[in-house]
């Protein structure tokens, strides 16, 4: 059987639901969906530094925990230069613009933001890789990049990118350049694998607020602290297995359908956990964001080059193909 018939025979298999991939990607959903408002309530006891470097070392330890019990096996020598540079983009550049970025934009509005990662994505998906984009896809790019415009309009109706505003897209791009970099090394270790040694290289990066935390901890507020190790262990490490779980049981287009609406989703939780309310211009462009970021993972893509099937696993926000898989950075 060829390599594209077996692909597409396994991808037949794992195209239906069932009850635990549904369990399994509803609490994925949620996870990562409530890790911006976790982000604001943990600022109300830490700087943005001190916040990631907890919360990271909170999540290395468990997957060292679990890459022990596993037996995970452990990069190749040549290969680990290039994981800490992808940790530190994917994870480092992305926690730093997401938590600073936080302190002046509410973690709503956050939510909404980070949704344009797919509109970067495809541009440099064209520019470095090749990949040719439908009508649908550039279209769908120009309509999210409306909907950001909109969540920038200030109360007075005047177009305002604040800093904080401009970092979470920092961050949303940092994610982008992410995905391009890492797509060969998903031909040779699992996304699983592979968002777990970028996490540890993340964290080696943000040792530099150590200082910060040291001084910060001991006089933090028990529910900043619970907040920053509820972000550790849940959005930044069980997701990552239950996205992983739900991945193997079912295919990334169906599973993707999921978590297009985690702005949504991000949005009532803030508002139920810090009673944020949104501005009715925010919804709408929040809204005008995700029609954008559907269009372009569903009818964006026309061609791709002929390669081997990837592993299945991890994240919402990549530009998709059916059954291709999706990896993951820890919102």
């Amino acid at each position: 059987m060829s390599r594209q018939a077996t692909h597409s025979h396994s991808s037949s298999q794992r195209a239906s639901y069932d009850t635990p991939s549904i369990i399994a990607l509803s609490l994925t959903l949620v996870l990562w969906a409530s890790a911006f408002a976790g982000i604001r309530a943990g600022l109300e006891g830490y700087s943005p530094g001190a916040l990631i470097l907890l919360r990271f070392l909170i999540a290395s330890g468990a997957l060292i925990i679990y890459a022990l019990v596993t037996r995970m096996r452990m990069p190749e020598l040549r290969d680990i230069p290039a994981m800490i540079l992808l940790g530190g983009i994917g994870i480092t550049i992305y926690q730093f613009g997401l938590s600073y970025g936080e302190t002046s934009v509410t973690a709503g509005t956050a939510g909404l933001l980070i949704a344009t990662v797919p509109c970067f994505t495809v541009l440099l998906a064209t520019i470095f890789l090749g990949e040719r984009f439908s009508v649908w896809g550039w279209v769908g790019m120009a309509i999210s990049f409306v909907g950001v415009v909109l969540i920038s309009f200030n109360g007075e109706g005047g177009l305002s990118f604040t800093p904080g505003a401009l970092l979470i897209l920092l961050a949303s791009f940092s994610e982008s350049v992410y995905f391009v970099i890492q797509k060969r090394y998903l031909r040779k270790y699992t996304g699983l694998e592979l968002a777990t040694y970028n996490l540890w290289g993340g964290t080696l990066f943000m040792l530099i607020f150590l200082p910060a935390l040291w001084s910060e901890l001991p006089h933090a507020p028990l529910g900043a602290t619970l907040s920053v190790a509820f972000l550790g262990l849940f959005p930044a490490a069980i997701a990552n297995l239950l996205w992983t779980f739900a991945l193997s049981r079912s295919s990334a287009s169906k599973a993707i359908t999921f978590l297009c609406v985690s702005p949504v989703v991000s949005l009532v939780i803030a508002w139920v956990w810090l009673r944020e309310v949104p501005t009715l211009i925010a919804l709408g462009g929040g809204f005008v964001v995700i029609l954008g970021v559907v269009l372009i993972n569903f009818k964006g893509k026309v061609e791709t080059k002929h390669e081997a099937p990837l592993v299945p696993e991890a994240h919402p926000v990549e530009v998709l193909l059916p059954d291709e898989q999706v990896t993951a950075t820890p919102e």
